[in-house]
């Protein structure tokens, strides 16, 4: 991986943390992307920090086409960006919940994808690894904007693995469950977070899919739910 351009969007966060730092391990120019992120992030020589609103779609063009012409190239998309609200019926949701949903988990990878494919598939071999949910597939009642727009994400994903097979770039889809992050820990504390999925096998899985071994892995959606099957 050490000659390839990895772009990761939500670089920082408490999954995106651990799949910046695999990438990174592997000595790849990872150009990591958040709201807000510096160099003092990451200290790593082939850290690029990146600022970016991806529900801007006019700054993640211009994101993209910025890492190209200083790299000359992008030969991996990890789209781990996403958010989540719930804890209303479909019938009580508000407008405000249903769009920030949609903007988060959707808006963002079709923003991501749309600029990122075309040069993609110049690499001759590239990669697409999406971060999903599994109420993707396993919908929770109380959560339906988010998980309408994880549902949407996985559809998205394997479209584009369709459309562009042709290109040899192949795109996943990974659905974690409940993630061991201090974030869900301080939300569910009476929860036992022994079988949640941990953040670093989430990243693993991302980095193998991203491996040129992973050639002919594409259009799949792959649920990964610790201890909980």
């Amino acid at each position: 991986m050490k000659d390839k351009v990895v772009f990761i969007t939500g670089a920082k966060g408490g999954l995106g943390s651990f799949v910046t730092q695999r990438f990174l391990a592997t000595g790849a120019t990872v150009v990591g992307t958040s709201r807000s992120i510096s160099k003092e992030d990451f200290p790593e020589p082939n850290f690029v920090p990146l600022p970016v609103d991806f529900t801007k779609s006019a700054a993640v063009r211009e994101a993209v086409e910025s890492v190209v012409s200083r790299f000359g190239k992008l030969d991996v998309l990890v789209h781990v960006l996403g958010g989540f609200a719930g804890g209303k019926t479909v019938a009580e949701t508000d407008d405000a919940t249903w769009e920030q949903m949609r903007d988060l988990n959707l808006t963002s990878a079709f923003y991501v994808l749309r600029a990122a494919i075309p040069n993609l598939r110049k690499s001759g071999n590239g990669r697409i690894v999406a971060i999903g949910s599994l109420t993707a597939v396993e919908p929770h009642a109380g959560l339906g904007a988010y998980v309408t727009s994880k549902s949407a994400l996985a559809t998205l994903v394997r479209t584009v693995a369709l459309e562009n097979k042709d290109a040899g770039l192949t795109a996943n889809l990974i659905l974690p469950g409940t993630m061991d992050t201090p974030a869900n820990r301080k939300s569910m504390p009476a929860a036992d977070p022994s079988k949640w999925v941990q953040p670093g096998a989430v990243a693993d899985l991302a980095l193998l899919l991203a491996e040129d071994r992973a050639a002919q892995v594409t259009g799949t959606v792959i649920p990964i739910d610790g201890t909980n099957v």
